[in-house]
């Protein structure tokens, strides 16, 4: 499990559009890490409208949003055009990521059991330091709810 003031655990994973993102060259800003299980499901969408909803005030507050989920970068990119997102949408298509931030859980659904992201948000600061973790993530209202924390540092 993540500890609050312990280095968050480095990664470098293609994103929506094809670049790559690698959190080590986000130091210097406030990173709002959240995994989701699976693009286009209506949690997933409303969490991901919500943050782009908000992403101006997270600019403004130093934080930049990143979402990671399993699905491929084309996968994110029907998903970011289909609904005008803003936010970068993450591909750990091995699981390697989460499985290192703890989110990579199994999960059970009408009886049935199998592995899946548990909807988890990450906050880490300016250093590189995990500040706040939200695991077990019910979406109304969580968006504001980080944007507060993000400010609050």
């Amino acid at each position: 499990m993540l500890e609050i003031g312990t280095k968050a655990p480095s990664f470098t994973l293609p994103r929506d559009g094809g670049e790559e993102v690698a959190l080590d060259s986000l130091r210097g800003q406030k990173v709002v890490l959240y995994f989701y299980p699976k693009d286009d499901t209506p949690g997933c969408t409303k969490q991901a409208i919500a943050f782009t909803e908000h992403a101006e005030a997270f600019a403004a507050a130093n934080a930049v949003v990143l979402g990671v989920s399993k699905d491929t970068v084309a996968k994110h990119d029907k998903f970011r055009d289909k609904h005008g997102l803003s936010v970068i949408l993450l591909s750990d298509e091995t699981s390697d990521v989460c499985e290192r931030y703890g989110v990579w859980k199994e999960k059970n659904m009408y009886g049935r059991t199998y592995m899946g992201i548990e909807r988890t948000t990450v906050l880490i600061d300016e250093t590189g330091n995990i500040a706040r973790v939200w695991p077990k993530v019910k979406v109304p209202g969580h968006v504001e709810e980080v944007l507060e924390a993000v400010k609050a540092l």
